[in-house]
């Protein structure tokens, strides 16, 4: 890796980071969130500055191309694709970082408040020590999910273009409304001609991913009857009532809070309503496709034995799958995830295979024809106000990213 190319990472996240970029699963546009626009106009302007090829933008995507350098035709077209929405999950309004070496032990984030981030509760923190953190003041998330990821690869790519070093073609896109299911929506892969990519957003260093959940999302619509409660014997149908009752009928031992590794879940995102009407939103998520199948056999005959009790249709629901694993895609051009692995070794990394708890735009476009599976970015408790970060991991990443450009150099 060339050294004399001059960036520094850590601006450049925080300069992202600035942003508000939540998206909004109630909204029908896209983005679906306008404030978005600002970050990957931002990308844009970067790009064309950089003297990037055929930088694009529409709808919140952003593409760019690095052309091969010389003699570096016929190398693989590599991709690099990170999302620049933040999870509606956590407030993004007057995002403030906080950057300081870490000395290990707990992480206040706000004395007046009294938000700590403890030690005990986040393993993670010991491999930290020493390290350059960057928290929020825990007020807000810090968006390092997934604005580290475009920050490394802004960073890898702008070194890469001034190294000299051989490479083949790079692309890079950046995409709108990852958090909320769509970011493959209207990816436009006649832009993005690599032969494989790899999202990065991924959490620790060193993890890589390609098993990622089958993923369903479910709505159930209650109708009641709503009388005088004095009067209500026989005759009264609490429609939230009955939405209880469905979350009570799924397997109590499968849920996020209480399954991890390959097993799958049921999870109640949402509950609202009265005695006349309500709604109940779930997900449904395993590894496995046909325990999958099984998991919204068994959704359909919970809302059946509703309906049944009450003699009358309280419950209807509707099953809409999200995504699926990208494992038997990428097993047989499993030379992409080698390629990962020698890269992070290269880097001093170790890499960690693991599933994903969860799905990237990744698996969407693996289905679409372009493999792509999900590498790190350093980051930690994304979603949340205890979320961080580690400069020198930022760094590391974008040294591995470096690498897998390179490695047929």
């Amino acid at each position: 890796m060339d050294g004399n190319v001059k960036t520094d990472i850590k601006e450049r996240f925080l300069r992202y980071a600035a942003l508000p970029t939540n998206s909004d699963e109630n909204s029908n546009e896209t983005p679906s969130t306008k404030k978005q626009l600002a970050l990957s106009e931002m990308l844009y302007g970067e790009l064309k500055k950089e003297g990037f090829s055929d930088v694009f933008t529409q709808n919140g995507y952003v593409y760019a191309r690095l052309p091969a350098a010389k003699d570096g035709e016929s190398l693989p077209k590599i991709g690099f694709i990170a999302h620049i929405d933040t999870s509606p999950d956590m407030s993004d309004k007057n995002i403030s970082p906080r950057c300081f070496v870490y000395g290990g032990g707990d992480i206040v984030l706000s004395r007046e408040k009294g938000i700590v981030t403890r030690a005990d509760d986040n393993p993670s923190l010991a491999g930290q020590v020493g390290k350059e953190l960057i928290v929020t003041d825990g007020a807000t998330l810090l968006g390092a999910d997934d604005k580290a990821g475009v920050a490394e690869i802004m960073d890898m790519a702008i070194r890469l273009k001034g190294s000299g070093v051989r490479h083949g073609e790079v692309y890079i896109a950046f995409t709108p409304d990852e958090e909320i299911g769509r970011g493959a929506d209207f990816f436009d892969l006649s832009r993005f001609a690599a032969d494989f990519a790899y999202t990065v957003d991924g959490g620790g260093l060193g993890s890589i991913e390609y098993e990622n959940f089958n993923a369903a999302s479910c709505l159930a619509e209650f109708s009641g009857n709503a009388t005088h409660p004095g009067s209500a014997k026989g005759k009264m149908i609490n429609a939230a009532s009955a939405a209880c009752e469905l979350a009570l009928l799924l397997p109590a031992g499968e849920r996020p809070e209480l399954t991890e590794g390959y097993e799958g879940f049921y999870h109640l995102t949402g509950i609202s309503g009265g005695t006349e009407k309500a709604e109940a939103r779930f997900i449904i998520r395993d590894h496995d496709k046909a325990e999958f199948e099984k998991k919204k056999e068994f959704f359909a005959e919970a809302c059946g034995f509703l309906n049944k009790k009450y003699k009358r249709e309280v419950v209807s629901f509707e099953i809409k799958d999200s995504y699926y694993n990208m494992k038997s895609l990428v097993e047989p051009v499993y030379h992409i995830i080698e390629r990962a692995e020698k890269a992070m070794k290269k880097a001093g990394v170790t890499p960690k295979i693991t599933p994903i708890r969860g799905g990237t735009d990744g698996a969407r476009l693996t289905y679409m024809g372009l493999v792509t599976p999900n590498l790190c970015t350093g980051g930690e408790n994304f979603h949340s106000k205890h979320e961080y970060v580690a400069v020198e991991d930022l760094k590391k990443v974008s040294e591995i990213l470096f690498n897998i450009c390179t490695a047929d150099e």
